[in-house]
């Protein structure tokens, strides 16, 4: 992970503080570091790690954000997309342009994350409905939806564990 106040440390995976870090900076670290756990190529094993990966990336917006993480066919990373960006407590979904994105990039799997800036992250109507939508229009074109994952600063809720996938 490279950041200014960083050194890496003796040991892998360690790093050495040259300077007093604020808040800001410890956030912006987080990001960075997932965003590295999820850089492309990487392969994904554990699916709390990826939600706490997930989660780390989207639970501080003001705005809804539904974003996608692409893969291949051994569910390795291909990339991570923010599509879109809504208001407060809600963002316009396209289903034509979420497939379009996966189409562009080849996935044969993706996993669909979304935000409740309310905090609050237990999954409402829309976001049932949504994922179907989105599982049948993934479905026309051979694609898996493995989970959609809604995060807030107050947890995560799985919609796969709940048996909507």
């Amino acid at each position: 992970m490279k950041y200014p106040k960083l050194s890496p440390g003796e040991t892998p995976d360690t790093y050495v503080m040259e300077s007093p870090v604020t808040e800001s900076d410890i956030l912006q670290m987080a990001q960075q570091l997932a965003m590295y756990r999820l850089s492309k190529g990487r392969a994904l094993t554990e699916s709390r790690l990826v939600i706490s990966h997930l989660q780390t990336l989207l639970q501080f917006h003001d705005y809804e954000v539904l974003a996608l993480l692409l893969l291949d066919t051994e569910h390795r990373v291909i990339g991570f997309k923010e599509l879109f960006r809504g208001a407060l407590e809600v963002a316009c979904v396209s289903p034509r342009e979420v497939v379009k994105i996966a189409l562009e990039h080849n996935a044969a799997a993706v996993i669909l994350v979304h935000n409740h800036p309310c905090g609050d992250p237990e999954p409402g109507q829309a976001d049932g409905i949504l994922t179907t939508t989105l599982r049948n229009a993934f479905n026309m074109i051979g694609t898996r939806i493995l989970d959609h994952v809604v995060v807030s600063h107050q947890g995560c809720v799985s919609l796969a564990e709940q048996g909507y996938l």
